[in-house]
């Protein structure tokens, strides 16, 4: 896999060479174990797939190198180019606006833009209807396109099932710039409806089954589906894709239960078209990667980190709760003086604190951390997010120390 040049500030001295260490002892990536860092006083156990992934290394070093070549010029981004809040908030401090926030709301006029501004479209993509406009103004998107080349293949996709006559269901959040995009794609050369999740796919199976009156369909997909759909119609013929950053797990039960309906009611084997190749395989990586460490034997809490916007992170900690306590943090700033803990209830939309959630000694067992990330936060945020933890378990070993042991644990013990 190629390597990005991104800026030295987002690497990190614990995570990269524990992630190093994996990949000398694991080049194919084919081990999904945890790795284990031991620091007496605490355990902490790292999934073995988080952090930036290809698309957005590859959109941040081509963000950076928009600001090199562009010095003196205007610069902007569609909207956040990645759902990371240091991120976004390094790039604007070097210049960079944003003209729209994440829901598309206009942040500065399209049309003030100049065709001499430098315009970076983000990682999630954009809509054709605002490459028309861009474009209109004589305004470059091609040079510093940032559209991470799996969601450009979910598009790929969505076109070619579009163009057989198949109406595309996209499982993604309606109001996601990423949906947004991949729902402008598909409906450009057929019908696309978007399904937030399995309650929404059952209710448009009962549709396609004849199992509830069309008339009642516009009132659960009213601004859902493509210009001129027709549900009695464009139900016969249907493709599954998703938004990149949801739960596989999840696209795919929809997938299998859309798929069932259809051929309950339709025979042609070609009535469902298979889509499993859409699936990000970042996404399929750190949620598998998070199921194993979340098997490891005596886990007490579970620590994500990331975006409180990214869909990617709120999926991971989806997986984290339904095992141990978990708690969703920006980075270590949301870890007080006081022992309060700062997080983020990602269903409810509420920031919460809690007093000193740290697991206690019992006996000679010392407390185990599961801690992860989203696939849009740096390394160096985890870093410092573990050394906060760190702080609330006096005597624990020495990081060099640690890292040492793990080093030759692995060199001894791959799977170890």
């Amino acid at each position: 896999m190629r390597a990005f040049d991104v800026p030295e500030f987002y690497r990190s001295t614990i995570i990269s060479r524990v992630k190093q260490t994996r990949k000398v002892s694991d080049p194919r990536k084919q081990d999904f174990s945890p790795s284990l860092l031991d620091f007496g006083a605490v355990k902490f156990v790292l999934a073995r797939h988080f952090g930036f992934c290809f698309g957005v290394e590859n959109a941040i070093e081509i963000a950076y190198k928009a600001l090199h070549e562009n010095q003196g010029k205007r610069i902007f981004l569609l909207s956040q180019m990645i759902h990371n809040p240091e991120v976004n908030a390094d790039l604007e401090s070097q210049g960079i606006k944003f003209l729209q926030d994440t829901e598309g709301n206009p942040l500065i006029p399209i049309e003030s833009l100049k065709p001499e501004d430098v315009v970076l479209i983000p990682a999630f993509g954009t809509t054709l209807e605002l490459e028309k406009r861009l474009e209109a103004l004589g305004v470059d998107i091609e040079t510093y396109n940032t559209t991470c080349p799996f969601v450009e293949k979910v598009w790929n996709r969505s076109a070619k099932l579009a163009n057989e006559r198949y109406t595309i269901v996209i499982h993604g959040k309606p109001e996601h710039e990423e949906t947004r995009a991949t729902f402008s794609h598909a409906a450009k050369s057929g019908h696309a409806l978007v399904v937030k999740n399995m309650k929404e796919a059952e209710r448009l199976c009962d549709y396609i089954q004849g199992k509830k009156p069309i008339e009642a369909f516009w009132e659960d997909f009213k601004g859902r589906t493509s210009d001129g759909f027709d549900p009695a119609q464009d139900l016969k013929r249907v493709g599954v894709v998703n938004q990149t950053t949801m739960l596989a797990s999840e696209t795919q039960a929809i997938s299998d239960k859309i798929k069932q309906a259809v051929s309950s009611v339709i025979a042609d084997d070609k009535a469902f078209a298979n889509t499993r190749d859409t699936l990000c395989y970042a996404t399929n990586d750190n949620q598998q990667a998070t199921r194993s460490a979340l098997e490891v034997e005596g886990l007490d809490m579970a620590i994500v980190v990331g975006g409180y916007n990214s869909s990617n992170t709120s999926h991971l900690v989806e997986l984290c709760e339904s095992v141990v306590p978990t708690f969703f943090v920006r980075n270590e700033k949301e870890f007080a003086s006081d022992g309060q803990l700062n997080h983020f209830d990602w269903r409810t939309g509420i920031h919460h604190q809690t007093m000193n959630p740290w697991p206690e000694h019992e006996g000679d067992q010392a407390p185990v951390i599961l801690l992860t990330s989203g696939a849009s936060c740096p390394d160096s945020t985890v870093d410092r997010v573990m050394h906060e933890i760190l702080q609330r378990y006096p005597g624990s070993k020495n990081v060099e120390d640690v890292l040492i042991d793990f080093e030759q644990r692995m060199e001894q013990n791959p799977q170890d």
